[in-house]
């Protein structure tokens, strides 16, 4: 996130943390794609001249790397994307959804578009041996292409004959619950960051990841945004929340449920955390309930080592 505030801090220091945001919950932080902002325009305005314009950057974007990385093979990667827009899967689950075998060879399309940096796999582990689990969830990380997928696609006939009318980010279709997609995966991709604000370092964490646990007979299933176990027992089970409004103490009981959920054996100690990008109600702060709510947004602030590049 530093680097990505080096392209607005080239123009000055007066581009909010949430403009920023905006703007990265849609390309993700790629550097060709950040090159042709205009930094001194508001986010709204860069997104529908790279997405929505005719000739826009990301117009077309998609169908190139696909046809580059894929080539005929392209229209088998993109039916997994689109079923991973809706939410991650596990293989089988995401097999059957598609209506295809479940092989190597299918597993070997899956790895391909991990190699490409357009999927993850986040595996879960064992509590008590700290040891990987068998079970993983595959979920759709490059934002650029959630974007794509859920609202540049469906518009393309109108984008091509300057049809299609763009107001603001906010007011494209179930634009809030995208926005908190995209912001998961800005998160994730900068955990390093929320590491090092909860003191921990690399040599005293067992496994961190977005963590989903199945439903069995003797426990119910529940998922965590993202979890770190620490070699002291201790798990950090990390909510990350975008609104446009502050959020609510609706959050604490939330969390709290997923806890209840959570099989861990016995001596463990559970630390929540708020990871947010807005604001939160004070009745959140007030409560107690957190160990600790990071704002995000901070990490975008143009802070005196960022702006010792410059100097």
């Amino acid at each position: 996130l530093d680097e990505c505030n080096e392209f607005w801090l080239r123009k000055g220091n007066y581009i909010s943390s949430y403009e920023k945001l905006k703007i990265l919950s849609v390309v993700g932080g790629v550097p060709r794609y950040l090159e042709e902002i205009d930094t001194t325009a508001p986010a709204d305005d860069i997104i529908r001249d790279l997405c929505f314009a005719k000739t826009g950057l990301l117009v077309h974007e998609f169908n190139d790397i696909f046809t580059d990385i894929f080539a005929k093979r392209s229209s088998h990667y993109q039916k997994i994307l689109e079923k991973l827009n809706d939410g991650p899967k596990e293989a089988k689950e995401l097999s059957e959804s598609l209506n295809v075998t479940y092989t190597g060879a299918f597993l070997e399309y899956l790895e391909d578009l991990v190699k490409s940096g357009f999927i993850s796999r986040d595996y879960t582990w064992h509590f008590s041996t700290g040891k990987v689990s068998k079970a993983s969830h595959f979920r759709l990380s490059d934002n650029y292409i959630r974007f794509y997928l859920k609202y540049i696609e469906p518009s393309l006939w109108k984008i091509d004959h300057n049809d299609f009318a763009f107001r603001s980010l906010s007011s494209l279709p179930g634009w809030n619950s995208i926005m908190g997609y995209q912001f998961e995966n800005l998160v994730l991709k900068n955990r390093r960051l929320i590491r090092e604000r909860l003191n921990l370092t690399p040599d005293m964490i067992i496994a961190d990841n977005p963590y989903f646990q199945r439903p069995t007979k003797k426990n119910a299933g529940c998922q965590v945004d993202y979890l770190i176990q620490t070699k002291f027992g201790v798990l950090y089970v990390g909510e990350i929340k975008f609104s446009l409004q502050p959020i609510t103490t609706q959050v604490i009981q939330e969390v709290r449920s997923k806890i209840e959920q959570l099989a861990r054996p016995k001596g463990f100690s559970v630390l929540p955390v708020l990871i947010h990008g807005n604001e939160v109600q004070g009745e959140v702060v007030d409560s107690g309930f957190f160990a600790k709510i990071i704002d995000f947004s901070e990490f975008l602030k143009n802070h005196a080592r960022t702006t010792a590049i410059y100097q």
